[in-house]
This record gives structure tokens, C-alpha cells and sequence, in this order.
């Protein structure tokens, strides 16, 4: 039997409301169905209004999710990023999420010119092309389709290509990224996104442009695709006239300097 809600200096749906929010973020998995408005009524001792108000806020608030005819449901929780230079896995282990890679590609060839621009490659000159699908506890966040240059990393593509790449180029090759210029720009996924991510054809993706630098030599150009509804950046600004201070985590969701 669920604890009746009785009237006092705290509202009943904001009762409610903060019983359903434990429910979702310690009792039921992602996915999981909440009990019906009838259940919540009888076990709660409250009104349809009531049920119906808790519930709307979490739906607002990102917690649950309406599917029609179905019912509602635990939300799956964004991850939230914030923008400074680290990699997928030590960001996503660090807010508490367990990360996982599927390598799509790994391979040796001719990159597109603006790539080979952007790496410093002479005409006709081969790369190393990594495209890998992120997971955060089990669920697609992203795509990162890659490219580092031949020269640079000789037997790149025999190491364990699943882990961070950016640990591998500090720790085996001396060269750490230490900086990296990025665009972020809102895209609809075409069909292979789409599918690699989970979601529809269409639906709304984060689509991040970057290359990275190791002191000042171009060591990555990477594309990234990211679920919008699965992932989020955060920052703080400021005015010219004061530093904003560093930025740090919130709550649990790669950032746009985030991608090996």
C-alpha cells in the first residue's frame, strides 16, 4: 500500500509529485511503466486532478513521458555535458554513467578535401578513418565518424579502438589534445543516423564540426551526431569585462569537446 497523502502545508499534487520523482529516479528503470491513475488514486488517497497534475509536471520536467494508449512511462534522462576538453568515456564515467563503444569503421584511406585540409594532409595523402557508435548504460548517445592522420599514429587501428582514443594518443603516441575548434549546428537525422541512433528518420539531432590539436598540429577531424533528447551541453558565460569561471557538470548527460 502507497503512503496516503493528507492535506497540510505542502500541496497534495506536490506530494505526489515528489513520490512519483523518487520512483523514477531510484525504483524504476528507464522505460518502465508508473501505475495507472487508478492505482495512484486508491493507493494515495487523492483525485483524478491530483494524479493528473504530479504526473503533468514530471512529464514537463523531462521525468516521465505519455505514450498514447499506452500509458507513461520513466523517461530515459538526458546526459549532461559541459563544454571543456575530455573524452566520452572519462566524461561519462565521471557523472556517473556507464559508457560503451561499437566500432562501425576502422580503415586507411584518401579523406575528403576538407578533411585532408584540416589535418595539413598533402594531395593524396592517406588517414586513418574511426567512426564508432557511443552508448551511455547501454542507450545510443552518439556517432563520431573520425579521422587522424597516418604519419602522426602508426598502428592506430590495431589498438582496442573501443576505449578513449584521446588516453591512447597521450599515453602511446605523446600526443595529448590540448585544444580543439568546434561548431555545433541542429540537424534531422538522415535514415543510417537515424538508425545507428534509435530514433526516426527526421528526428531532431546535435551535430558537432571539429578538429582537435595536439600543441599545434591537427590530430583529429571528427564529425559527431548526437540524440537530442539523450543529450545536453551546459555553460557559463559571461560579459568581456569578466572571466567566466570553469564550467562544471550538472545532473545526469559528451560535449562539443568531447569525442574520443
Amino acid at each position: 500500500m502507497g503512503k496516503l497523502i493528507t492535506d497540510g502545508a505542502v500541496p497534495k499534487h506536490e506530494q505526489l509529485r515528489s513520490i512519483l520523482q523518487r520512483l523514477a529516479a531510484d525504483d524504476l528503470p528507464a522505460g518502465a511503466a508508473i501505475p495507472s491513475e487508478r492505482q495512484l488514486m486508491v493507493e494515495h488517497g487523492v483525485s483524478r486532478i491530483t494524479v493528473r497534475q504530479a504526473v503533468g509536471q514530471l512529464v514537463s520536467e523531462g521525468w516521465l513521458t505519455r505514450v498514447r494508449g499506452k500509458g507513461t512511462f520513466v523517461a530515459h534522462r538526458a546526459v549532461q555535458s559541459t563544454l571543456h576538453l575530455a573524452s566520452f568515456t572519462s566524461e561519462m564515467t565521471a557523472l556517473g554513467h556507464r559508457p560503451s563503444t561499437v566500432v562501425l569503421v576502422r580503415d586507411e584511406c584518401v579523406p575528403e578535401p576538407e578533411t585532408a585540409a584540416a589535418l595539413r594532409l598533402s594531395p593524396g595523402e592517406t588517414a586513418l578513418h574511426v567512426k564508432r557508435l557511443r552508448l551511455a548504460d547501454g542507450e545510443p548517445v552518439s556517432i563520431d565518424d573520425a579521422w587522424y592522420p597516418s604519419a602522426r599514429l602508426p598502428g592506430l587501428l590495431e589498438r582496442d579502438l573501443s576505449l578513449s582514443l584521446y588516453r591512447l594518443l597521450a599515453d602511446e603516441y605523446d600526443a595529448p589534445v590540448t585544444r580543439a575548434t568546434q561548431t555545433v549546428a541542429a540537424r534531422e537525422a538522415q535514415a543510417d543516423i537515424a538508425t545507428l541512433l534509435g530514433t526516426r528518420d527526421g528526428s531532431p539531432v546535435l551535430y558537432f564540426d571539429r578538429v582537435s590539436f595536439s600543441g599545434d598540429e591537427p590530430i583529429e577531424r571528427s564529425e559527431s551526431w548526437y540524440r537530442s533528447d539523450r543529450y545536453r551541453v551546459t555553460m557559463q558565460v559571461s560579459s568581456a569585462a569578466e572571466p567566466a569561471a570553469p564550467p562544471t557538470a550538472s545532473a545526469p548527460e559528451r560535449e562539443p569537446a568531447t569525442a574520443s
